[in-house]
């Protein structure tokens, strides 16, 4: 499989960012910005978004995002980055610190999907429903900004995060229009998958330096669940943003990015 990384600019320590479910490597690019005097920063398509392959068996268990972040730490060289993760993002650099121990230096994850595991029993996703149902394709880039602009979420981020979703998270048809890159069904599988990786049992193993942050009213992930992840692993620390929601880092770059400097001590 192919899988694209990006080269967001900076020096100093490599850190490499993992985006949420649905997004791209891309949209990280105004939260680099204000990392760069203290990181080089990378960031990368997970399997199924952006300009990555989609997975041949169609089947997206989160563990499967671990080989292609794994697989971009391999091919950056002989480093050991820090990482900062996002929503699923958050989740899938817990799960690769859990497999491979020692491949980051320090995590920072951003309401992380993680939380106990059910009773063997899946419940209606509505988020998997709402990836099927969503418009695919618009006439123009502009048109899809102006759209998704509309409504929550991308009405709440940076307007450079929003450009920078629409700009690469979509590509050109022969007829003229765009479509989003990360196809609707996968997505949806994405979705479904979410509560049955094995992070929340692992998470004492993680034996490295580790940020659980989250936002305020509205969270996806609130302080109590946040703190619940952050007692399981040695050591961790939690932030609350009252101010931000799910999309925290998307939302306010500069707010986020303060934080994770000096949560790596940059």
């Amino acid at each position: 499989m192919r899988i694209a990384t990006y080269e967001l600019g900076g020096s100093g320590p490599l850190l490499l960012l993992v985006h949420a479910t649905g997004f791209h490597g891309m949209v990280w690019a105004p939260l680099a910005a204000r990392l760069a005097r203290h990181f080089r920063c990378v960031s990368l398509d997970l399997r199924g978004h952006g300009r990555s392959d989609k997975d041949p068996s169609g089947r997206y268990a989160w563990e499967r995002f671990t080989l292609d972040i794994r697989a971009s730490v391999d091919a950056l060289g002989d480093v050991t980055p820090y990482a900062l993760g996002h929503s699923c993002g958050g989740a899938s650099v817990l799960l690769t610190e859990q497999a491979w121990p020692g491949t980051f230096r320090a995590l920072y994850c951003y309401e992380p999907v993680v939380m106990p595991p059910r009773t063997g029993i899946d419940l209606p996703n509505a988020l998997a429903e709402g990836a099927r149902r969503r418009r695919a394709a618009f006439g123009s880039r502009e048109e899809a900004l102006e759209r998704f602009r509309s409504k929550p979420p991308v009405a709440d981020f940076d307007l450079a995060a929003a450009r920078a979703y629409v700009e690469h998270g979509f590509e050109d048809v022969s007829d003229g229009t765009v479509a989003l890159r990360c196809r609707a069904e996968d997505e949806a599988r994405m979705y479904e998958e979410a509560s049955r990786h094995g992070a929340w049992a692992a998470l004492g193993s993680i034996g490295i330096p580790a940020t659980l942050a989250c936002g305020g009213p509205g969270a996806h992930f609130d302080e109590a669940a946040t703190r619940a992840v952050a007692a399981r692993i040695p050591g961790a620390r939690t932030e609350v943003f009252g101010q931000l929601g799910h999309f925290g880092p998307l939302e306010q770059p500069d707010v986020v990015a303060h934080a994770v400097i000096a949560a790596f001590g940059s």
